[in-house]
């Protein structure tokens, strides 16, 4: 049995009744070494691996794939903790250094994908963990859920910080050509000192600027996504220019930006965490986020900050 501060995981049981059914069957445990030492990897069959959406969401996609759960990134702000609160581990370190790897991922794509059981709508990967965190270079699921969409002509798109997505520029390339392929990479800032205190499992977000350059000179479309904005670290308004003015250069499809939310859970981790990194900013925090989101003006306001910034930009390049 894995254990993990918790006497039993989501996915060992069902109730008395059998009326919540586990979501996995049991898990096999590895213990990461070389350079993946420090990590913990679950494998686990998953029951299905293209997932829908709710209609109340309000993102722009309605189908995802996320081969794994968990992410080292590290990231302190990451909304995705609480799914690992919901399998019965913590979303803490736990969420950070125990990664679950749905090992079939690509076994039940290929199930999934044929035509009288699917419809071909586009497919968004990166919208839970990073497809391309450090356990994709183990594991390699992304590389054959790429490959398999690719020969079904099936649009997708992929949202990541990780570098790793060079590996497979030519793949993603001649996906390029037979379907709508759309890439974004997450930069928050090239602060460093703030890059480093946020997201220390992240490559440096220069390196993320010089593959965003790679991927659209190679034909596939490819943005950056200024995410989260972090009220009092990286919101400063040349901290986002300096952003900007790095996916400009390096040829970004798309520039936007996203103000920091915190859900339940997540909000409390991320302000335990604040209150020992910038006690400073606590007071702040505790204002501006009673609910999980900042208020419209705020968000409004960052929105239009941007959008003037990558104007300029823009027309300074013609």
């Amino acid at each position: 049995m894995v254990e993990s501060g918790r006497s039993r995981l989501r996915w060992q049981v069902a109730d008395a009744n059998q009326s919540q059914l586990a979501l996995f069957e049991q898990p096999e445990r590895e213990i990461g070494r070389g350079e993946f030492r420090g990590l913990e990897f679950l494998h686990v069959r998953a029951r299905s691996i293209i997932n829908r959406v709710p209609d109340a969401s309000p993102v722009p996609f309605r189908w995802t794939i996320n081969a794994y759960r968990g992410c080292s990134h590290a990231c302190a702000y990451c909304f995705a903790r609480p799914t690992h609160d919901y399998l019965g581990l913590g979303i803490g370190e736990d969420f950070e250094r125990i990664i679950v790897v749905k090992i079939n991922a690509i076994e039940r794509l290929r199930a999934e994908l044929v035509p009288s059981r699917w419809c071909g709508e586009s497919i968004a990967m990166g919208t839970n963990t990073d497809p391309y965190q450090r356990a994709e270079g183990k594991y390699r699921l992304t590389r054959g859920i790429v490959e398999l969409l690719s020969r079904a002509r099936n649009p997708f798109s992929i949202l990541t910080k990780g570098t790793l997505v060079l590996r497979d520029l030519d793949l993603l390339a001649e996906a390029a050509q037979r379907t709508t392929v759309s890439l974004n990479f997450s930069i928050g800032t090239l602060d460093e000192d703030v890059w480093q205190l946020t997201e220390p499992g992240t490559p440096h977000p220069r390196k993320r600027l010089e593959a965003v350059q790679r991927m659209n000179e190679a034909g596939v479309p490819c943005g950056v996504l200024i995410a989260p904005v972090l009220p009092g670290l990286s919101d400063r308004k040349e901290q986002i220019e300096a952003v900007v003015a790095g996916a400009v250069e390096a040829n970004a499809t798309t520039i936007g930006g996203i103000l920091l939310h915190l859900r339940p859970g997540v909000r409390e981790h991320y302000l335990h965490w604040l209150a020992r990194a910038r006690p400073d900013l606590l007071a702040r925090h505790e204002t501006m986020y009673r609910r999980s989101y900042a208020t419209p003006a705020d968000r409004d306001r960052l929105s239009s900050l941007i959008g003037q910034i990558v104007r300029r930009y823009r027309g300074r390049r013609g």
